[in-house]
């Protein structure tokens, strides 16, 4: 608008010019001419350096009123931007520290499927499932035709079943024993523990004999006592399979549900606001049997049960039985029996192990799908317990660090909050690598013991795949390795693991039968038969 007013004004200014000239009558002489027509460019040429003068002034103020405005409008919306990022991350910052908070107070149990409950869902997944099936009927089909062609009858036989799960009622009355201790016992000791911390002023002599009694209990009833039923009963191995690890999960069962406890009744204390209410014996009873080794008063339940999944699931852990039964009598024995007629060397020793890799891996396969998936989902469906992240996709894993974390998430979790962070509370955040470590030890112990009293025998494979490899590859295949090749190279180390184990255990337990024990002396027990028996008998 400015500058087309100054445009007018100069047309007009001009025109008014031209139309006040007044020619004299001796204009067509050119010295008065040239006079004229140098005055009037003079003249001009003021006027349009004053115009232009007051266009500049006029574009300049204009000018500096935009730039005014956008540097008014760019530190308001900068203004406004900081505002919002402070908000953010101080919400970020809220939700770290609430994330951190969760992380102190526990594990958080959400409503959740099962991996393969979601991947079964997809019929390409469905079809591998079915392969297994296949499989298992492949089995059957030729342990028939091998009994119909040696020995002319089609009837299968099932005596190392009955061998190995011999003497149920043995196993049957000392579960109950246990349970019924791990129920009432650290229950009602807590109870009355917390009456008297509560009612008398010497806390600290009764934490201290309340915690003597407990221990003189555990030790008792939970450690004693189910070493002495295996071995006074010389139960078999299937059965002591039951007894032991029940015994193991009894343990951390009462252990987590003391914690939690002694630490909730100590906080309420602290926190004068807070109601110090004791659990209830229903939801104490509630958690031995749901499938989680972390104790809270409450969990979130599914509103009913489907109780055709858990026929299903009862009748795949079947399945299961009969699989592993099939790989025993297919692929194992008939092949370390044969060992019997044959030297023990290094030659037999490596053919044996590669031998064993295909059924050691089906074991693995069977011992995850038929505990890990189908015995806790059963549980879990009929308790109506909705978390049921029982694993992760540990096939998925490119490092042993993650295959560890996502393989048993039910005992990652009791690990990771009981052993590996309180590790950290007592002695500092500095010594993670001995936190690690001790976790590792604990779990190679736990598992060698069970291995022990399984088979018994004493032969300490598992621990030394724990306690050495295993901490070497979780130092050494980290979370670092994101590479697919990584993933076979997991996959490679499980198969020679497995078939280690299954080579070792199997050549111990023939060499326990063909060359047993012949005295009760330390290095007699420790000392695995395989190392001396010549397998000639």
């Amino acid at each position: 608008m400015a500058t087309s007013k100054t445009s007018s004004n100069v047309v007009n200014r001009t025109s008014g010019l031209a139309s006040h000239r007044n020619p004299s009558p001796t204009e067509n002489r050119p010295a008065r001419q040239d006079k004229f027509n140098s005055e009037d460019t003079i003249q001009w040429t003021r006027h349009v350096e004053k115009i232009k003068a007051e266009v500049i002034e006029q574009v300049k103020a204009q000018m500096s009123e935009v730039l005014d405005k956008v540097l008014t409008d760019s530190l308001q919306s900068f203004s406004q931007s900081e505002h919002s990022n402070a908000v953010q991350n101080t919400q970020q910052q809220t939700d770290g520290n609430d994330r951190r908070r969760r992380m102190q107070d526990g594990k958080v149990f959400v409503a959740r499927q099962s991996m393969l409950d979601e991947l079964f869902e997809i019929s390409h997944i469905r079809t591998i499932y079915h392969m297994f099936v296949a499989a298992l009927f492949l089995f059957i089909i030729s342990t028939l035709a091998v009994d119909y062609i040696d020995q002319g009858r089609l009837v299968l036989d099932f005596d190392l079943f009955f061998y190995a799960f011999g003497q149920l009622g043995t196993v049957i009355w000392a579960w109950l024993i246990m349970f019924c201790y791990t129920l009432f016992g650290p229950y009602y000791i807590l109870k009355q523990w917390r009456e008297l911390h509560s009612s008398y002023q010497w806390k600290m002599p009764i934490s201290i004999a309340t915690t003597m009694v407990l221990l003189a209990a555990e030790i008792t009833v939970l450690g004693y006592f189910p070493v002495y039923v295996v071995l006074h009963y010389q139960l078999p191995p299937a059965s002591r399979l039951i007894i032991i690890p029940e015994q193991i999960r009894f343990l951390m069962k009462s252990y987590s549900f003391i914690r939690e406890v002694v630490v909730a009744v100590h906080r309420a204390k602290s926190k004068k606001d807070e109601v110090d209410r004791f659990p209830t014996l229903h939801s104490y009873l509630y958690y031995l049997f749901c499938p989680t080794l972390i104790y809270r008063e409450t969990y979130p339940r599914n509103p009913y049960i489907r109780w055709n999944y858990v026929r299903r699931n009862f009748a795949m852990i079947l399945g299961s039985l009969f699989y592993l039964y099939f790989i025993l009598v297919r692929l194992c024995i008939p092949v370390y029996m044969n060992k019997n007629n044959q030297p023990f060397t290094r030659r037999t020793l490596v053919l044996a192990v590669f031998h064993s890799t295909l059924p050691g891996m089906l074991m693995l396969l069977l011992a995850f799908f038929a505990f890990l998936h189908c015995w806790l989902n059963a549980f879990a469906e009929m308790l109506r317990f909705a978390d049921r992240m029982f694993y992760k996709d540990w096939w998925n894993s490119t490092s042993f660090a993650n295959y560890y974390r996502t393989w048993n998430v039910v005992v990652h979790d009791w690990l990771y909050y009981y052993a590996y962070q309180d590790f950290l509370w007592l002695l500092g955040p500095r010594l993670r690598s001995v936190a690690t470590l001790s976790v590792f030890a604990v779990s190679a112990f736990v598992h060698e013991y069970t291995f022990t009293m399984g088979f018994g025998f004493f032969y300490p494979v598992m621990f030394c795949l724990f306690a050495i490899i295993g901490v070497v590859f979780n130092f050494i295949l980290n979370d670092k390795r994101k590479s697919p090749v990584w993933n076979v190279i997991m996959w490679t180390c499980l198969f020679i693991g497995q078939g280690v184990q299954v080579c070792l255990y199997c050549l111990e337990w023939n060499a326990q039968v063909q060359c047993p024990r012949t005295g009760t002396g330390f290095w007699e027990l420790v000392t695995p038969r395989s190392w001396t028996c010549d397998y000639k008998g």
